[in-house]
Parts: C-alpha cells; sequence; structure tokens
C-alpha cells in the first residue's frame, strides 16, 4: 500500500498508520476484534472519499468504513485489513430547509446534535437509537438503526429520501429525491439503507424532518407474570392505539439496573413502559388510557403517568441505563452482543420472551428480554464468563437455537443492528433463497468485492471464530 499517495490525498494529518491507532480501529461495541487494518484514512469531503476508492479500487484494497464505531455486530471490524475509512470529520449539516420539511447531511452528523439544531425550527429527525449521543448519520444509514420512537415513526429508511454516494470504483453518484414520492426508477436509495457499508459510501444524505409534537405522556405498567406482558404489547398493537414508544423490561433488566444505580424499581417479572405524543391533550390523554385499560385486561398494576419531563427522565431512567447495568448482573460475568435484536410478529412477542429464558436456562448463560417490543424489536443479550471457552460455546449454541425459533415463528435475524459478522451465521442459515442474489447485487456495485468485504453473506459460518475475540479466554 502506498501511504505517501493516501497522504497526497487527504493531507498527512488525516492520515494514521501507528500501532496504538490501528489497534483502537481494530474493534467496534462487537464482540469482535483483528489486528489487520493497515492504515485509518480521514477525509475531510467527498472528492477525498472519491480519490480516496479510486485508488483502493485500482490497487484491490480492502475499505472499511466507520462512524463512530458504536455498531454491535462487527461492521466496522477490518477482518481483511487494507484501508480504514473514518467519517466523522465530515460532520457538517449542509442545509436545514423547514419549507420543504427536509434537511440534508453528510455522514459524520451525531444523531443527537443534529435533533438539538433541528429543534428551533419545530422539527425533529424521527429514528430514536439508544446511542443517539454519539451515533452518526452514515452508520445508521449502514445499518437502518431505529430505536425507542419507532414504534410509531418508523426506522432510518422510512426517514430517508435521498443521498449521494460515492461508489466502489470512485464514481459519484445520486439516489433517490428530495421529494416524499418518487416513483422515477429503481429505489436505489432504500436500497443502501441497511447495506452495511458493502455497496457504496454515504457522502450526504436528504432526510425527511417530522414536527415536534407539543405533548409527551410516559406511562408505566408492571406485571407478574413476564407472559402477560407480552401479551399486552401484542393487544396494544392490534388495538389500533399509536403509542409513540412501548418498551419491555424482564426482571433480570429490572435487577440489573436496581443492582447498579439503587433505582428501586419494582420486584416483578416485567415493566412495560408506554408513551403517547401530539399537539392537543385530549389526544394523548385518549391514548394513554387505551393503553392502560388492555394492561388492566392483561392483570398490568401499579400504574403510574407524567406529562413533566423530568419526571418523564425518571420513569425511563432504569431502561436508559439497562445495558450499562447488564454487566453488573453478576460478578464475573459480561454482557455480549450476540443475538441481541431480532424482530417478532407481535403475536409472538410473548413466545419470544419465554424462550429466551429456557433457552438460556438450557444452555448455562443468562439472557434477559427487552426492547422497543411495540415496533416488533426485542433484544436479549447474554451474560457470561468470558474467559472460560465453555461458556462461549454455550453461548454460540443459545444464539443457534434462539434464532432458529425465531425463524420458526416468522421473525427475522436483525430488527435494527444489522448482521456483520455475529449473526451472520444464523441469518444465512434462515435465508439461504436470496444470497445469491444479494452477492449478484453486491457484485454489480463492487465488481472487485473491496468495500467491507466477508460480512453478511459472505462471513464466516462460525462467529465466534471469525475474528479474535475482544476478551482473554482461558484454554
Amino acid at each position: 500500500m502506498d501511504i505517501e499517495k493516501l497522504k497526497k490525498i487527504v493531507g498527512e494529518d488525516n492520515l494514521r498508520d501507528d500501532v496504538a491507532e490501528l489497534y483502537i480501529y481494530g474493534s467496534d461495541a462487537s464482540v469482535h476484534q483483528t489486528d489487520k487494518a493497515q492504515v485509518v484514512v480521514k477525509p475531510q469531503n467527498t472528492k477525498h472519499v472519491q480519490e480516496v476508492m479510486k485508488y483502493a479500487n485500482e490497487n484491490m484494497i480492502p475499505v472499511t468504513a466507520r462512524g463512530i464505531g458504536s455498531g454491535t455486530s462487527g461492521h466496522a471490524v477490518p477482518i481483511d485489513g487494507g484501508i480504514v475509512l473514518d467519517l466523522k470529520d465530515m460532520d457538517k449539516i449542509i442545509e436545514i430547509s423547514p419549507e420543504n420539511i427536509i434537511c440534508k447531511v453528510e455522514p459524520g452528523v451525531v444523531n443527537d446534535e443534529l435533533n438539538r439544531q433541528l429543534q428551533p425550527y419545530g422539527f425533529f429527525f424521527a429514528p430514536t437509537p439508544a446511542s443517539g449521543k454519539v451515533c452518526t448519520i452514515g452508520g445508521m444509514i449502514a445499518n437502518n438503526a431505529s430505536g425507542i420512537r419507532s414504534v410509531k415513526y418508523g426506522a432510518t429508511r422510512d426517514s430517508l429520501l435521498g443521498m449521494k454516494v460515492v461508489l466502489a470504483n470512485g464514481d459519484l453518484v445520486e439516489f433517490g429525491s428530495n421529494t416524499r414520492v418518487d416513483a422515477a426508477g429503481f429505489q436505489l436509495a432504500r436500497l443502501m439503507v441497511g447495506s452495511e457499508g458493502m455497496l457504496g459510501i454515504v457522502v450526504e444524505a436528504t432526510l425527511k424532518l417530522t414536527p415536534l409534537p407539543k405533548l409527551r405522556c410516559l406511562a408505566i405498567s408492571k406485571f407478574n407474570k413476564l407472559e402477560e406482558a407480552g401479551k399486552t404489547i401484542s393487544d396494544v398493537m392490534s388495538s389500533g392505539a399509536t403509542p409513540s414508544m412501548l418498551e419491555l423490561m424482564d426482571d433480570i433488566a429490572i435487577q440489573s439496573v436496581n443492582k447498579a444505580f439503587n433505582l428501586g424499581l419494582p420486584d416483578v417479572e416485567a415493566v412495560i413502559i408506554f408513551e403517547a405524543d401530539g399537539m392537543i391533550e385530549a389526544t394523548v390523554d385518549g391514548e394513554i388510557e387505551r393503553i392502560i385499560k388492555i394492561c388492566e385486561k392483561n392483570n398490568g398494576f401499579g400504574f403510574e403517568m407524567s406529562y413533566d419531563a423530568k419526571r418523564r427522565a425518571e420513569i425511563y431512567e432504569g431502561r436508559k441505563k439497562l445495558f450499562s447495568a447488564l454487566s453488573r448482573y453478576r460478578e464475573g460475568y459480561v454482557c455480549a452482543d450476540l443475538a441481541d435484536d431480532m424482530a417478532v410478529p407481535n403475536s409472538q412477542m410473548a413466545a419470544t420472551a419465554h424462550a429466551i429464558h429456557e433457552i438460556a436456562k438450557k444452555n448455562n448463560v443468562i439472557m434477559t428480554a427487552y426492547g422497543h417490543c411495540g415496533s416488533g424489536v426485542i433484544h436479549t443479550k447474554i451474560l457470561l464468563n468470558p474467559s472460560k471457552k465453555e461458556q462461549w460455546d454455550d453461548a454460540r449454541k443459545a444464539v443457534e437455537e434462539l434464532y432458529d425459533f425465531v425463524d420458526s415463528v416468522g421473525g427475522i435475524t436483525s430488527g435494527e443492528h444489522g448482521i456483520a459478522l455475529s449473526k451472520a451465521p444464523s441469518w444465512k442459515k434462515s435465508r439461504m433463497d436470496i444470497i445469491p442474489i444479494t452477492r449478484e447485487v453486491k457484485k454489480a456495485f463492487d465488481p472487485n468485492n473491496i468495500l467491507n468485504p466477508h460480512k453478511l453473506m459472505d462471513a464466516p459460518d462460525d462467529w465466534v471464530t471469525a475474528t479474535e475475540l475482544r476478551y482473554r479466554v482461558k484454554e
């Protein structure tokens, strides 16, 4: 690789190849890491991206695009080495157009910062991922991120209108439009969403804005049985109610946040946190009352609700802090992102929550059930002792069994975090029919297979040995 050539393209200050820097860029928020990256390149503009891709394509050098590295499945782990393309410095909000209800941004713009800039205009970018403080728009597009309000507002794909993309050969193309409807040929902008950096590099995105609701009311209901909470979620969604949030936490989640943060959450098998938003109080009240009645029908109790922003934050605090709390559940255990964001039909929510616990018990690991259950996404994290090889073997079995169950009830492998490395074996097992088509699409966009190679359909068949693990495992 010609390092001097790359320095001429992006400038010496925007290239890193020292050992410490490469080590950092060898992993993301997943369990995977590698030492194969050769150089980190930080483009400052679209022209830089074009020239880097042109050079990489001509020389058959792998390129792994990266935002903040908050992905949980190994998307940004450069398992084939080559160039890590760090897009964080391309962080300009190019245009906010209230009259057209759109904005245009570069890929390095952080989600929460964008919403801070949009607030004075009375709009927001609807996807609300838990990592909103750090995750970038480019990464959200790559994974079709959603979050807590996806039940009402959808995922990133539902709020994206168009984009500019640098292809593998360095060509700059424009997909989509500036309009909310578009019947002008193939919907290539939508194809790019969820493509995990394997088809092109997004350098500008045109986003649909959503009016900020004047009112938000948050409420909580307690359940003595997890299955009753799961049934409630199905009943709420089939009732015609339109909650702007519908979240589940099981007893392991509750115990974890109580232990870590002493929040004093109730000693029950599950809680549901739900929200309604809108412009008129009577409408919001009506939605909350309708959901409470459904909770009561399924033996929900201990209701609390509030419009006050401070109190809403207090009610939601346990859910917000859950991810960091899970590793405190048991001494010597860590929280591993493995089978972490499957999606199932709403009618299968209760059965899936039950299956998570049964599969965990059978395989000697701990698993929790929680998530954006109103939109069908049920999260689970596997808690294990990372130093024991047999625990990783147990986790491998649990992941396979859980995804077999999800597939059997008509669910999908990932609802919002993507496939990459960790979920690839289960995804390939369930979607053998579309893998040849997926490979042909990849070939059409990237004939030399340099963009994030060996992920998704071409990932290794064993996620445990796909890369080194970010944990010291005793044989």
